[in-house]
């Protein structure tokens, strides 16, 4: 198989990616409208779905080609075989010029050419990533101060764990499934809360939250904010 040189275009954005969450420098409010540019073919957000492209939420720290149900190309199935994970950095060459970086992408964008573009069109995106993304979702959905406040046994939530890193990875990548590592604890609470009461849509995720106390939920909270130590 051809390797794809994709890591040798890479130039420098100052957005920072650690754990699941994303702290930008660029302007996401402006991103937001750069992105227009992009809207016809890819959604973001809690009710985005796939179109001619794939869903973008939670594309920071994402290994490409990780959408489940897309229909990819070969060419970019290919590049996440070679290692191609979505950071700021390939995020900014693949951004520049798609069939550049990826040659015989089926992606026929013609590329962001100002890199303030770029990098406000990231920002943007890293907002649906991660934390922020959790943040997102629940949005009005409110929990008790009470519950928030209940401390997390790390080692407890160690234990309840295996439920979970059936499909999310403790390693934090993201493989097609987001990654829960590193989330804010309060944001974990929350969107675990929201899926017991039924605020989110996922029947798998209402199953399992619906057998899990208050004590529980906070004890797998601190265990995978634990994990990006």
């Amino acid at each position: 198989m051809k390797s794809i040189k994709w890591f040798s275009l890479s130039v420098a954005v100052s957005v920072f990616v650690t754990g699941a969450a994303a702290e930008v420098v660029g302007d996401p409010e402006r991103g937001q409208q750069v992105y227009k540019k992009c809207a016809s073919c890819h959604m973001v957000g809690p009710e985005a779905r796939n179109r001619v492209g794939p869903v973008l939420n939670n594309i920071l720290s994402a290994r490409a080609a990780g959408v489940p149900e897309f229909k990819y190309s070969e060419a970019i199935k290919e590049a996440a075989q070679d290692g191609l994970h979505w950071t700021a950095e390939t995020l900014d060459a693949f951004l520049q010029d798609p069939k550049q970086m990826v040659p015989r992408t089926k992606m026929s964008f013609r590329g962001l050419k100002s890199e303030e573009d770029r990098i406000d069109v990231i920002a943007y995106l890293a907002s649906f990533s991660g934390g922020a993304m959790a943040a997102q979702v629940d949005e009005g959905f409110v929990i008790s101060a009470d519950i928030l406040a209940i401390e997390g046994d790390v080692e407890y939530g160690e234990y309840l764990s295996s439920e979970c890193t059936t499909c999310h990875q403790e390693s934090g990548s993201d493989d097609g499934i987001p990654a829960i590592v590193g989330w804010e604890t309060d944001d974990f609470v929350t969107a675990m809360h929201a899926y017991k009461q039924k605020n989110r849509e996922h029947p798998v995720m209402q199953m399992v939250t619906s057998r899990l106390s208050n004590e529980e939920i906070a004890a797998l909270a601190a265990y995978f904010k634990s994990l990006e130590n």
